[in-house]
């Protein structure tokens, strides 16, 4: 109970949310279960008996809870919002979402450097606005706080974009040539995003390479470059996630913030600080696990100015950045993948 009236005492303490206007209406950042059934009433003249259900690309689907908030940022990035019957959910099935298949070019003739550049400034504007409480609400579990962790939501979503970009890309480039090409092209991005100190864009990168959906491609990796192979198993030792992911804690120590954190890891230190502290002590706040929080997540991530780096803005990349299209069903990509390269026998 002390702990619900503390952060129910903090809860004010919220930041602007400004850029969460390119992503979702007022309406949808804060929207509850209640309210959308509310509309579905109105509609349907009754929502008696009726579900709420995310539904994946893939066909997965999650029902939210009657006290469930902000249900249009827990979607994934592909999902879409149903409501039905229980006997009805059989027949939810998941659709492709249509990707613009013209952007091969833009992405190979457009500088590596620019990609970086508008890649991290946009990171920024959603990291920025992540609320330190957003983390303690998701490690504590939202459904049992009832807080909105919108913010957050939207930052984890975007890495997973980020990822299956990558693996999008190289999946729907039928050209070896061109495969080629995209690989390079990611990874010089990489390595301007890891120069930017945008860590989280840095991992989604490497990791859409390394999805087995491309790292098969060997007719594909055998034409890349001996310099890109080097840069690219640097970057792979860089992720070792060997001895608690030490050299990616080495590098960062080192690093002048500020710096946008690899926000998986950062939940996992957080949830490992959760699972293995008491919240309460002789029935009173133990506030060195409050501590230990505020010390994974301050330092040194949100120290210095709101973006670490300046350059040219241009309006195209920007919005290309900033509107990615991608696709997020595995089985899907790792088909495309064998029609370009099928297994040898």
């Amino acid at each position: 109970m002390v702990l619900q009236e503390f952060l129910l005492a903090v809860s004010e303490d919220a930041k602007i949310l400004a850029v969460l206007r390119e992503q979702l209406t007022e309406l949808e950042r804060f929207v509850k279960h209640k309210e959308v059934m509310g509309a579905v009433s109105d509609k349907l003249g009754s929502a008696e008996d009726m579900l709420l259900v995310g539904l994946s690309s893939a066909g997965e689907k999650v029902i939210f809870k009657p006290n469930d908030v902000s249900v249009f940022s827990s979607l994934g990035i592909n999902g879409r919002l149903f409501t039905c019957r229980r006997d009805q959910l059989d027949s939810l099935v998941g659709t492709e979402p249509h990707i613009k298949r013209n952007l091969i070019d833009f992405i190979l003739f457009t500088f590596s450097k620019d990609v970086a550049y508008h890649m991290t400034s946009y990171d920024w504007e959603l990291f920025h606005c992540v609320h330190e409480l957003e983390l303690i609400y998701h490690i504590f579990g939202r459904q049992n706080v009832k807080k909105t962790t919108v913010n957050l939501d939207l930052f984890l979503r975007r890495f997973n974009e980020i990822q299956f970009w990558v693996i999008s890309e190289v999946c729907l480039c039928s050209q070896l040539s061109k495969r080629v090409q995209l690989l390079k092209k990611f990874i010089k991005i990489a390595a301007h995003c890891k120069e930017y100190r945008n860590l989280n864009a840095f991992f989604a990168i490497i990791m859409g390479l390394s999805n087995p959906a491309v790292s098969r491609l060997s007719q594909t990796w055998e034409k890349l470059p001996s310099k890109f192979k080097k840069f690219y198993s640097e970057f792979e030792n860089f992720m070792d996630p060997s001895r608690n992911h030490r050299a990616y804690r080495l590098t960062v120590a080192k690093l002048e913030p500020p710096i946008i954190p690899f926000m998986p890891l950062l939940i996992k230190d957080m949830t490992f600080t959760h699972d293995g502290n008491k919240t309460f002590i002789d029935n009173l706040v133990n506030f060195e696990k409050m501590v230990s929080f505020d010390q994974t997540f301050l330092c040194p991530f949100c120290l210095g100015p709101d973006s670490p780096m300046a350059g040219k803005n241009h309006p195209e990349v920007r919005n290309y950045i900033r509107h990615l299209s991608v696709m997020d069903n595995q089985r899907t990509l790792t088909q495309l993948s064998h029609r370009l390269e099928p297994r040898r026998p």
